[in-house]
């Protein structure tokens, strides 16, 4: 069954990664469109600004950013296209949703491909 993976954009291509898809708001220092290897840039469904800015200012603790990224998701109206598409691109294969955060145990790709693999 192909499955929905994260990858930091800074790891290298792999052929297992699938269909590529940046899900950042802001464009990842030092990377190229080449260099990502990226098939999409949906920025619409990354937490918004505020949120992100709360969150990378320590203001707000990781839960809290979960839930309100979690609700933003829900009230999002990109976010049904964004299911519909993922579901087309996972009966091609593997899909690897790309992001630049530091940490790899706290960041907004995790909630959002818990969040996807919900609705698939």
């Amino acid at each position: 069954m192909n499955q929905i993976r994260i990858k930091r954009v800074y790891e290298p291509i792999a052929q297992e990664d699938g269909t590529r898809i940046l899900v950042d708001r802001l464009w990842p220092r030092g990377r190229s469109k080449q260099t990502l290897g990226m098939q999409e840039w949906r920025k619409e469904i990354s937490p918004s600004n505020d949120l992100r800015k709360a969150f990378h200012s320590g203001s707000i603790t990781f839960e809290e950013f979960s839930d309100r990224y979690l609700a933003e998701l829900n009230a999002n109206p990109a976010a049904e296209d964004f299911v519909r598409d993922m579901k087309a691109y996972l009966k091609q294969g593997n899909v690897t949703l790309l992001y630049a955060a530091r940490t790899v145990d706290h960041n907004h790709a995790l909630i959002l491909q818990h969040w996807l693999q919900e609705r698939l």
